[in-house]
C-alpha cells in the first residue's frame, strides 16, 4: 500500500478534512477507494453535457474548468478546478451530466466510481458531510460568479477573478495570494467574465497602468493586496477557506 503522504487519495482526505474533521478509520476509507488515474492533455474532456458520468472526478494536478454553451453558440465558463478539487460530486446522485468538464492544461485526474462515492458518503457520516460541505461551498462560489458578471463592471470583474485566483491558487500550494501564475487564456477569461477577448485585454492593462498588478507572460503579482482588493469588491467569505480569516 502506498505511503498515506503520497497516495493520489490524500487530496481527497485533505479536501474533506478540511470541511469536516476525519478520523483515521475514515481517512484509510477514503485511500481505499478504487480509482483509475488518467492523463490527459489540455482540451481533453472530462464531462459532457448530457452524459451519464460513471465516474467523480478528483484532479490530481493541471486545471480544469466547468462551462455551457449557449444557443447561439456562445460559451460561459463557470468555474475554474485546481489541485485537490472533487469535480462533479453532484452526478454521483443526478445521474445526468448538465455541463462540460474541460482540461484547460495537461493533468492527471482520479476517476472514482460514482457507486463507491455513495457508498462511503452514507456508511461514513464524517466523508459524507465533508461532500456535502464540498457541494455547499461549490454553491456558493457560483453565486460569486453570478453577482460579479451581472452586476460588476469589468475592471471590478477581472480584479475580483485574480484576487480569487489568488486565494485558491495559495490554499492549493500551487502559488502565493500576491504572485501567481495565471493557468487561463484572455480568451477563457473573457468567457468566466462575460466579456470579449479585447475588453480583457484592455482591462488588464488598465489594472497594469494603475499599479494595482504587474505582470510577465501568464505571471500576475498583486502589488498591494488590501487595495487590489477594495477595488475588485473582493470579500473571500465566500469561499470558506480556514485561511480568509486574514481578511
Amino acid at each position: 500500500m502506498s505511503d498515506s503522504r503520497t497516495h493520489p487519495l490524500n487530496l481527497l482526505v485533505r479536501k474533506l478534512d478540511q470541511w469536516n474533521p476525519l478520523s483515521d478509520d475514515d481517512c484509510n476509507a477514503v485511500r481505499a477507494l478504487p480509482f483509475t488515474r488518467r492523463q490527459l492533455k489540455a482540451g481533453e474532456h472530462v464531462v459532457w453535457d448530457g452524459d451519464r458520468p460513471q465516474n467523480a472526478c478528483l484532479i490530481l494536478s493541471g486545471f480544469a474548468y466547468r462551462y455551457k454553451v449557449a444557443g447561439n453558440g456562445g460559451r460561459q465558463i463557470m468555474s475554474i478546478h485546481m489541485k485537490g478539487d472533487i469535480v462533479d460530486l453532484q452526478n454521483s446522485l443526478l445521474g445526468v451530466a448538465d455541463h462540460n468538464v474541460q482540461m484547460l492544461s495537461a493533468g492527471h485526474i482520479a476517476l472514482i466510481p460514482v457507486e463507491a462515492v455513495r457508498d462511503i458518503a452514507f456508511s461514513r457520516p464524517a466523508v459524507g458531510m465533508g461532500m456535502w460541505y464540498e457541494t455547499l461551498v461549490e454553491g456558493s462560489i457560483f453565486r460569486e460568479w453570478i453577482l460579479n458578471i451581472g452586476r460588476r463592471n469589468a475592471i471590478v470583474r477581472v480584479g475580483h477573478l485574480l484576487c480569487e485566483f489568488a486565494m485558491r491558487m495559495e490554499a492549493s500550494e500551487l502559488g502565493k495570494q500576491t504572485e501567481y501564475e495565471l493557468p487561463i487564456t484572455q480568451e477563457q477569461l473573457a468567457d468566466a467574465v462575460a466579456l470579449t477577448s479585447v475588453h480583457v485585454n484592455r482591462t488588464l492593462m488598465k489594472l497594469e497602468e494603475l499599479g494595482y498588478i504587474s505582470r510577465t507572460r501568464r505571471r500576475i503579482t498583486i502589488n498591494d493586496w488590501h487595495k487590489m482588493a477594495v477595488l475588485a469588491d473582493f470579500q473571500p467569505r465566500y469561499l470558506h477557506l480556514r485561511m480568509d480569516a486574514r481578511n
